[in-house]
């Protein structure tokens, strides 16, 4: 027999601490309420762009006793999208397969829809579900900065149209910027020497008329390939300088053309034909992810094609060795070039492959001493795309995150910062924008971070954020895998801080991956400073369950195991339905020896 413990001594009374904060009084009340009660909480959204649009979205729809608003800076929503404007402004992924998963669109035009049709499809998307009532337009945030005694941010908000600075406050974050939000002149010296008209595809004037004029168009990116076709026709001559040479990507099976009214009949009246149609690009786009490994067969195979075609449309020898690069193919964000070869050999465009070394009065000096006299000069030269935020960001140490993150940004998943609390980004260092369907990775994200957001609700976190060593534990990940990678190579791409540098924009793996990764939360992996006690939200005994009137108390007692698989494997298989598609053709780890 073992003898018997002593029984500890007990306290005449017991006493839970906490601070005298706004936390945590919060903290002390939870006690008098239910399990996981929902704190009111306040959340801030910087951007109304498509991933801002979704985040107030799912907070509306899954959340309750949240405060929201929204800071956009523009007159309008749909950021990328309401601003780019210029002629022949399209999106480079299928329009059915440009929208959320679960709002879908049956009546796009064409294959790759006009900027305008997007606009609108993100507009419409606020308009439906009463996301204007979180919006406030015309309102750029100017400043975040952590006040340690609130627990909360302190915001700085400019209001443009009235020039006024106003204060809010927040416990939640979201910077939902993106970052094709800030365009750029090309580093050319002398734009303010040019006296004909200086346009910029981010900053499009509608009034100028390019009829009959000589035209000079700068950058062979997405905006340049998208312009040059439709433009060409109306001017009457266009002088293009393309500084690097870019795989452009007729994409095969997906050519670009309007759909009849038969097929959008289809699409909106007989079931399951939409979804199919969908499901068969997402496949076709989940499957692509072997092109971005070096020495992968499918790398070599599209590689191939893609020269064969580049070479066919082009049909001129010396552009052809110009032009074509001797990278991999996928190195720079790839671009179907809808017309793009084809209008570089057409008689009134002229190919100029020198640099530019100035603008000068009339037009460009190249560094071959030419002058090409210009009536209007449009620089498709894109974005400012690093990833510091647009505005400080300012941790409890006093970091602010826009030096963090100047030269070499380093994020936790894509979606937080360490050392930052409370503090999460849409589309950060090292998310899926070129790794597969962007917008389904999209939503994983926002998914994530709404997971995160109810945790610090339904709990007495006051704040939290990514662990060092854990960022430094990802980053050292993603850079081993990206040494297999052909976005490794060295080529003048924004997914890197240099060309032959650190891969800054891009996940270490495919969107699926992605998305798998971001099934569940690693709190392990934050660093989370409670208000008192941390079980304070065990709450008075109750749950909530047993409080709601409306709810079975015995919602456990059933005549059959249906609950949901208790391990990884089974959870995938079956949100993924595993066993339905048959004989296909996996080639994603097909190397070329």
């Amino acid at each position: 027999m073992f003898p018997l413990s002593p029984e500890p001594e007990m306290a005449d009374e017991f006493v839970l601490q906490f601070d005298d904060t706004p936390s945590g009084r919060d903290a002390t009340n939870r006690l008098e309420g239910p399990i996981n009660a929902e704190r009111h909480i306040r959340v801030v959204i910087v951007g109304a762009g498509a991933s801002g649009l979704l985040v107030a979205y799912k907070l509306q729809k899954d959340f309750t006793n949240i405060s929201l608003t929204i800071y956009e800076k523009n007159p309008s929503v749909a950021g990328t999208w309401y601003e780019n404007r210029y002629p022949g402004c399209a999106c480079d992924v299928p329009a059915h397969n440009y929208t959320w998963s679960f709002e879908p669109k049956v009546d796009w035009s064409s294959v790759y829809a006009p900027a305008k049709e997007i606009y609108g499809y993100f507009a419409g998307f606020a308009q439906k579900y009463n996301l204007h009532q979180y919006i406030r337009l015309q309102h750029q945030v100017i400043g975040a900065y952590w006040n340690h005694e609130k627990g909360e941010y302190d915001l700085n908000i400019k209001d443009t149209a009235n020039n006024l600075v106003i204060n809010d406050h927040c416990h939640i974050l979201i910077n939902a910027c993106g970052v094709l939000n800030h365009w750029r002149w090309p580093e050319i010296p002398g734009l303010d020497k040019y006296k004909g008209t200086l346009l910029h595809t981010a900053d499009w004037d509608e009034t100028v008329d390019l009829e009959g004029k000589h035209v000079g168009l700068i950058g062979n990116g997405s905006s340049g390939i998208q312009v040059l076709p439709a433009i060409r026709e109306r001017c009457g001559r266009v002088t293009t300088f393309i500084r690097n040479p870019t795989w452009v990507t007729p994409t095969h099976g997906m050519e670009q053309r309007l759909f009849d009214e038969e097929e959008k009949s289809a699409f909106a009246n007989t079931p399951g034909t939409h979804l199919e149609y969908r499901k068969n690009i997402e496949n076709g786009l989940n499957s692509m992810f072997g092109i971005f490994l070096k020495n992968n067969q499918l790398q070599e195979q599209t590689r191939a094609f893609i020269r064969g075609q580049m070479k066919e449309k082009l049909d001129d020898a010396y552009l052809e060795s110009k032009l074509t690069p001797s990278y991999s193919f996928g190195c720079r964000r790839m671009t179907p070039g809808i017309g793009y070869l084809e209008s570089l050999t057409k008689p009134n465009v002229e190919v100029v492959l020198e640099r530019i070394d100035s603008l000068t009065e009339r037009g460009c000096l190249c560094d071959d001493g030419k002058e090409y006299s210009l009536d209007i000069l449009i620089c498709a030269t894109g974005f400012d795309t690093k990833f510091r935020p647009r505005f400080p960001v300012v941790s409890p140490s006093g970091d602010n995150l826009q030096d963090r993150w100047a030269t070499d940004p380093q994020s936790y998943l894509g979606v937080a910062a360490a050392g930052f609390p409370n503090y999460f980004t849409i589309l950060g260092p090292n998310s899926p924008v070129g790794n597969g369907p962007v917008l389904f990775g999209v939503e994983a994200q926002v998914d994530y971070i709404c997971r995160l957001v109810d945790t610090f609700q339904t709990t007495n976190v006051k704040m939290f954020s990514p662990k060092e060593e854990a960022v430094r534990d990802f980053v050292q990940y993603k850079d081993y895998f990206m040494r297999r990678t052909v976005w490794a190579d060295s080529c003048h791409s924004w997914y890197k801080n240099r060309d032959d540098g650190r891969v800054t924009a891009l996940w270490p793996g495919s969107t699926l991956h992605y998305v798998e990764c971001l099934k569940n939360v690693r709190l392990d992996d934050f660093e989370v400073t409670y208000a008192g006690n941390r079980f304070a939200w065990l709450g008075n005994g109750y749950s909530q369950t047993e409080l709601d009137e409306t709810a079975d108390w015995a919602y456990y007692i059933r005549d059959r195991d249906d609950s949901s698989p208790l391990s990884t494997a089974g959870q995938r298989k079956l949100r993924t339905r595993s066993g339905m598609v048959k004989d296909r053709n996996v080639v994603a780890f097909s190397r070329v020896d």
